[in-house]
């Protein structure tokens, strides 16, 4: 399935935003990929809400209506007072916005395409409009759309408002330097309580550009001091990681290794044949696949590959997984998507592993928090994204961390910081509660922790900025 993106230029999209307010746009539906017709529109913009209709012309156009109402297919007539139409012009520096006529609706319900009366959009399931001006809403047709009634693209997005922030923060977060070092020191001293296990092993799930790599970076680059750039990252439609990766990470240029491994793996893709494969991740799971063991979408690790650890201890398996969402697109999910991480969430569940879900990109995603990174828990909007992936991925709310990864920047931010180590924090704590769960046996030879042979790992003398 391709990739849905918006076609609307950065200006265009400002120049929607100001006739908006503080609002969203989250793309439901796009002709040219769902289809021009009725039954494609009205399956993806049906009870969503607020919406904003984006319709493009030859003639350089983009124009289009807006309700507060949802569409449910009632046949009956919408009277909605904040409805509007507009249009914008790549010459016009403020776009054009059209009231609804005093006492005549908004648009009519029915189970063809958008009927706002002034503008009938996929008539006959065609692309097309029609345009009737005095008909609910008054407006120049060359003004409107130039008189070009072929439609080269058509989009539907979801206006959702972002809301002020919240008297008090859903979570409580203390934003000081000594939390940040207290938090390092933590992480530095972290030691499983069983014989076997050196070190938290904690596999990174998500889709593609969703910020895996980006998250172990950011993480290394903190205890580093400066910024690093060890995993491939990248904004490509296809995974930038090919290989399975297990990352340790250094307290300081030259220090020790800390108790912890991040694992990366191949981005999660819609397609059946793309993307990290659910065999694979059993795999990976249970300790068989390899550092740097190469993925193969169409075919799974097989037991007789080099790649392939036959005896694989309880120090090679996953201790915790962590799903990683970007926060901008969490509305955007496939139900292909979804469908893949109930199946992961299944074989997970299966194997008695934690699991974590971070919010990636959330100052991208809420501009609240772009502007202050102690606001996160006080938005309005990422509470509400948070909420939304905790039931449409079946993840307790507790267990839903926002962060922000370091991307553009060249210095560290100790708010950034904050949140990230936090993240990791939560991280050790789940894979404690993963080996608390672990049965003695004589195969795991599963102790409990008071000797000294296992490997020295950082002590909370390296350095802790």
């Amino acid at each position: 399935m391709p990739v849905v993106t918006s076609s609307l230029s950065n200006d265009q999209q400002m120049k929607l935003l100001s006739l908006l307010g503080h609002v969203r746009l989250h793309l439901l539906y796009k002709a040219s990929v769902h289809g021009f017709t009725a039954a494609a529109f009205h399956s993806r913009c049906d009870t969503q809400g607020p919406t904003v209709i984006v319709a493009y012309n030859g003639a350089g156009f983009v124009f289009g209506a807006y309700t507060s109402q949802d569409y449910t297919q009632s046949d009956g007539e919408v009277i909605d007072r904040e409805a509007f139409l507009y249009s914008i012009r790549a010459e016009g520096n403020k776009p054009l916005k059209v009231a609804g006529i005093s006492g005549q609706c908004a648009f009519i319900d029915k189970a063809t395409g958008p009927n706002y009366g002034a503008l009938v959009f996929l008539p006959e399931d065609k692309p097309e409009f029609q345009s009737n001006p005095g008909t609910g809403f008054h407006f120049q047709a060359a003004e409107m759309h130039g008189d070009d009634l072929k439609l080269t693209e058509f989009e539907v997005y979801r206006a959702e408002g972002l809301g002020d922030l919240l008297p008090k923060p859903w979570r409580n977060i203390q934003w000081t330097a000594e939390r940040k070092q207290q938090l390092m020191k933590t992480i530095l001293t972290y030691k499983p309580d069983i014989k076997t296990a050196h070190q938290a092993r904690v596999l990174l799930v998500g889709p593609v550009g969703a910020g895996k790599s980006s998250f172990f970076n950011s993480i290394n680059s903190v205890f580093r001091g400066n910024m690093t750039c060890q995993a491939i990252a990248g904004t490509a439609g296809n995974s930038v990681t090919t290989q399975f990766r297990t990352y340790t990470i250094k307290a300081g240029k030259g220090g020790g290794a800390l108790p912890l491994i991040l694992c990366d793996t191949m981005g999660l893709e819609d397609k059946a044949d793309a993307g990290l494969d659910i065999e694979d991740i059993a795999s990976i799971y249970k300790g068989h696949m390899k550092d740097r063991c190469q993925f193969s979408p169409s075919t799974p690790l097989q037991a007789d590959a080099p790649s392939y650890r036959r005896n694989a201890s309880l120090n090679d398996m996953i201790h915790c997984v962590v799903y990683v969402v970007d926060t901008c697109k969490v509305s955007l999910l496939s139900q292909k998507m979804l469908d893949k991480f109930a199946a992961i969430r299944k074989k997970t569940n299966q194997l008695g592993l934690p699991q974590i879900l971070l919010m990636t990109k959330i100052d991208e995603a809420c501009p609240l928090v772009a502007d202050d990174l102690k606001n996160v828990y006080r938005s309005v909007y990422i509470q509400r994204k948070a909420r939304e992936l905790s039931e449409s991925l079946g993840i307790p709310l507790s267990c839903v961390l926002p962060v922000k990864n370091y991307s553009g920047e060249l210095d560290l931010d100790q708010e950034t910081d904050i949140l990230l180590l936090s993240a990791v924090e939560q991280m050790l704590n789940y894979a404690d509660s993963f080996f608390a769960n672990q049965e003695v046996n004589d195969d795991l030879e599963l102790y409990r922790s008071m000797d000294d042979s296992r490997p020295v790992f950082a002590e909370t003398k390296h350095h802790i900025v």
